[in-house]
């Protein structure tokens, strides 16, 4: 696992990112009126429910995910995110302080992980 940004040994935080700007996150329906929200508070439902979904497809919990995300077959299945930063981090090629390892390809996470793609996964995961 990558070192800290202040290179003192231990886990790199963020592990994985999502789309958490709130001008182009998430579409949903608050007490009847449609708005679009991001954030932590979005991003973390989505990597539950992927998480979900890639347990109903492997037929059981894939348990503790983070030490997977690193090392071959999963750790190429991340949209790498090169540009922008988030509070003075800067991303950039590979694993960086701003976005971790990157976005997910749910599928290919899943079939990294041993897992067969079901049709519902495959339209989620996209």
């Amino acid at each position: 696992m990558p070192n800290a940004p202040n290179k003192k040994p231990g886990r790199g935080v963020p592990d994985v990112a999502g789309n958490a700007d709130p001008e182009t996150g998430y579409n949903v329906v608050v007490d009847g009126s449609a708005t679009v929200i991001g954030g932590t508070s979005a991003v973390a439902p989505l990597w539950a429910g992927l998480t979900a979904l890639i347990n109903q497809s492997l037929g059981q919990p894939v348990g503790f995910l983070n030490p997977l995300l690193y090392v071959k077959p999963a750790a190429v299945t991340f949209h790498d995110i090169t540009s922008g930063n988030n509070d003075g981090y800067d991303s950039g090629p590979g694993w960086d302080p701003c976005t971790g390892q990157g976005s997910p390809n749910g599928k290919e996470l899943l079939n990294a992980l041993g897992g067969k793609t079901s049709q519902q996964s495959r339209s989620v995961a996209r």
